[in-house]
């Protein structure tokens, strides 16, 4: 079969692989629909932590946001998953050890992580093989397009769980990527008041067109009282500003990823009594965030600027974006053209 393959940095090639045989627990999944993130582009580079740290190494197999139709089983597996469309956890703890008992494997420490840790190949491929234990089946009404964005709603859901707002209280998102835009659209959902910071004139412009009416740079945010903040972005200095402008006794979600270290200080957190929360991954989350999208409550697909084949995909973790996308964030492969 056809898949994408990292053999270093800034080297990328559709490679023909052996097609996946399920283990006893596993399916095979055709794979219809994967997104592109930031954490591809940093395997594009070079510069994800997991290349340093020894946890991943090329070649590589990226893609961790997908969607497709179950087309094979193991010999463990129930064979009515076949023909069902379905996504999938990225984080696969071992099963066994405390943290997985306690239901916390997306923290286990031999845990593999679909198309990022460990060696697990990813979604970007004609076919995926997955643990049953992981898949979570999608409705009819979730074409493979939202499908492919239910992963990165889980983050988003969780991110907005973990602010702690009630209806009508005011919540600041700061990054209005793709999670960022979607934590905002979840917890507008919600009834909260939702603000934006960001920084370029296309994103913020973007986020105006798709219906958000209070979006800010760092120049022009008004002193209002924010009941929680989200970090989405990834710069080194919003991790500290989210800090300075949460109302006491209220959280902060750290959800964004800097490439460098950022500074916090704990004194704040300390005499304004606040909750720091931090967010990894969408376990938890993409059962919640189906529901979402199938209840026709929040509405991704804007975000989607267009989608291309796995021949298009080098271009496109090296930076290229053709005019006619527009400003929206998230780029879609199909890996059957």
């Amino acid at each position: 079969m056809r898949a994408f393959v990292i053999t270093g940095p800034g080297r990328a090639e559709v490679m023909d692989v052996p097609r996946p045989e399920p283990l006893p627990d596993e399916v095979v999944v055709d794979v219809e629909r994967a997104g592109v993130c930031g954490t591809d582009a940093e395997f594009f580079t070079g510069d994800m932590a997991y290349l340093h740290t020894g946890e991943a190494r090329y070649p590589i197999r990226i893609g961790h946001e997908w969607a497709g139709v179950v087309s094979a089983v193991g010999d463990a597996a129930d064979p009515s998953w076949i023909g069902r469309r379905v996504t999938g956890d990225t984080m696969l703890g071992c099963g066994h050890c405390r943290r997985c008992r306690a239901g916390r494997g997306h923290l286990c420490a031999d845990r593999y992580e679909i198309g990022i840790r460990n060696g697990r190949p990813g979604a970007l491929a004609e076919q995926l093989a997955v643990p049953v234990r992981a898949l979570q089946p999608l409705p009819d009404t979730l074409d493979p397009a939202l499908g492919a964005l239910v992963e990165p709603g889980g983050n988003a859901l969780r991110a907005v769980r973990g602010a702690g707002l009630l209806p009508g209280e005011r919540l600041l998102v700061l990054g209005p990527g793709t999670i960022g835009l979607l934590a905002a659209r979840i917890a507008e959902a919600e009834g909260a008041e939702v603000h934006l910071l960001g920084r370029t004139r296309q994103s913020l412009d973007f986020a105006r067109r798709i219906g958000f009416a209070h979006v800010w740079t760092a120049e022009s945010l008004p002193e209002l009282r924010f009941d929680a903040v989200i970090d989405a972005s990834n710069a080194a200095a919003l991790p500290g500003l989210a800090l300075d402008l949460v109302e006491p006794g209220r959280h902060v979600v750290y959800i964004g990823l800097a490439g460098e270290p950022s500074l916090v200080d704990t004194r704040t957190i300390a005499l304004k009594d606040v909750t720091a929360v931090g967010v990894l991954s969408a376990s938890g989350g993409l059962e919640g965030t189906v529901g979402l999208y199938a209840s026709g409550a929040v509405d991704p697909r804007p975000l989607v600027a267009a989608t291309v084949a796995l021949e298009d995909l080098a271009a496109v973790l090296g930076g290229e974006r053709r005019p006619e996308w527009g400003g929206a964030p998230k780029v879609h492969v199909d890996p059957r053209r």
